[in-house]
């Protein structure tokens, strides 16, 4: 059997495979580390990565001192960054490794304020004139991004976002029903082009997707950004580094988990989420964004003549689908496709479903937080520009009382987050997360090693990849 061409990528030489007994079994290990190490890192990198000229920017060179400090360079920490440049604000945007190293290039790359069927979920919980706060916040980020892109050369195109269910008509009437009472014009159909019968979903027009990363190369220009360079300590309003310190009036954290533990409680607040996305050639073109409204929801959309697949969420730390589901779903449905990229990614998940931005928490000053986008970095990335910006420099923001971080928490995910960490802080392993000490999971499709409370994550040889770890494993 000659294996030329594995999971989309062409190789100049053949891949034998014996067949019988444990040869085969030894020559199937074999090939496997073969094409663990031609592919390695590279073939996880996203569409995203591997279709953009990355900006270079400089570490930082001494001390200096600035109005503003932001860490964090994903699409949030970029946009505060954005927004206060055209105000005049002094700033600086402290970065540890490179911007949009972290999961601001895994996204999927919807701008939409369809995040799921969450409006009746909002009226239930905040009442309607919340629930109107978070729709406008998010129709007002959509519209900020149309009018940035049409400077910039980042493939944005105005899409309808589909959300449907499989088998529960009812739901999708009840969130329209949300949707009337806020005065959105949200559409009921029936027939979606996917390769299966739905019950139901609901249209949000005029909604948006576009490349991120090239985005970020257009708007990145001339800001005051410095790579390489990690904030190692917080004393008040002066963060230290490896080239000196950073002495601020303010500070804003965008580092996606936020990292000081003794203020906000987000170790409470917040667990992580991974999910998997594949990008397929010769398949349909699907003309929308469509995503699942259930748990084992799959997402949908296409760039240029590719189908992006996304699906087989699980909990940072847990069992989920990964790509096999991805990949046994593409086998049934899309035969024809062939893969080109595949990724993963993972989203900070809020109590509520409502992301974290404003004060870092009510006994803190000076001091902000974006956090939480619930699989919506983009739209709320533009978001938490929108707010924090204005609250930097003192001025009130229509949108931050329903994105209060220091909003209750007493809702269920609360209780599940802290059964997860009592139950990993009192299993028996090795290896254990710097962050709070759990014990982490081994995770045999992506090779690393993962935190089921708060979802850090470390390579096979204990590197760190995500936080809210600052650190890596100690050997």
């Amino acid at each position: 059997m000659n294996l030329s061409r594995i999971m989309g990528v062409e190789y100049a030489f053949p891949l034998p495979l014996c067949t019988g007994g444990k040869k085969r079994h030894t020559f199937l290990l074999l090939n496997h580390t073969i094409i663990k190490t031609i592919i390695g890192e590279k073939d996880m990198e996203s569409l995203w990565e591997q279709t953009w000229e990355k900006p270079d920017f400089p570490s930082q060179d001494g001390d200096m001192n600035t109005d503003v400090l932001i860490i964090g360079g994903g699409m949030a920490g970029i946009l505060c960054a954005h927004q206060l440049h055209c105000a005049g604000v002094p700033y600086v945007l402290a970065e540890a490794e490179t911007i949009c190293s972290g999961i601001t290039k895994n996204t999927t790359a919807k701008i939409t304020s369809q995040h799921g069927l969450i409006y009746d979920k909002l009226i239930s919980r905040f009442g309607v004139e919340q629930a109107k706060q978070y729709l406008d916040a998010n129709e007002a980020a959509l519209q900020t991004y149309r009018e940035l892109c049409r400077n910039i050369d980042c493939g944005f195109e105005e899409k309808a976002a589909y959300t449907y269910s499989l088998d529960d008509r009812r739901k999708i009437e009840r969130e329209l029903e949300a949707l009337d009472k806020l005065g959105f014009p949200a559409e009921f159909v029936d027939k979606l082009p996917l390769p299966f019968h739905v019950a139901g979903a609901v249209r949000f027009p005029d909604q948006a997707q576009f490349h991120p990363l090239k985005f970020v190369s257009g708007i990145a220009k001339g800001l005051h950004i410095y790579e390489h360079t990690r904030v190692r300590e917080l004393m008040g309003t002066t963060a230290v580094t490896d080239y000196g310190r950073i002495r601020a009036k303010k500070i804003i954290v965008t580092t996606h988990f936020p990292f000081l533990n003794k203020h906000g409680s987000y170790f409470l607040k917040l667990y992580q989420h991974r999910s998997y996305v594949i990008a397929l050639q010769n398949a349909p073109y699907v003309d929308g964004m469509y995503l699942g409204e259930e748990q084992a929801g799959m997402s949908f959309r296409n760039y240029k003549n590719l189908l992006l697949v996304g699906g087989g969420d699980h909990r940072t730390g847990k069992k989920g689908g990964g790509w096999r589901e991805l990949r046994d779903f593409v086998r049934r449905h899309y035969p024809q496709a062939e893969e080109q990229y595949h990724w993963a990614t993972q989203d900070c998940m809020s109590l509520d479903s409502v992301p974290y931005i404003g004060p870092y928490s009510a006994s803190t000053t000076d001091l902000y937080v974006a956090t939480g986008f619930n699989k919506w970095g983009m739209t709320t990335s533009m978001v938490s520009a929108m707010i924090l910006s204005d609250l930097v420099q003192g001025k009130e923001n229509p949108y931050e009382k329903v994105f209060s971080p220091s909003r209750s928490i007493l809702h269920p995910q609360l209780a599940v987050n802290g059964f997860e960490t009592v139950v990993s802080l009192l299993t028996p392993t090795t290896k254990r997360c710097p962050h709070l000490g759990c014990a982490l999971k081994w995770n045999p499709q992506e090779h690393t090693w993962d935190c089921p409370c708060h979802g850090s994550r470390f390579t096979e040889a204990g590197k760190l990849i995500d936080n809210p770890a600052t650190g890596n494993l100690k050997k």
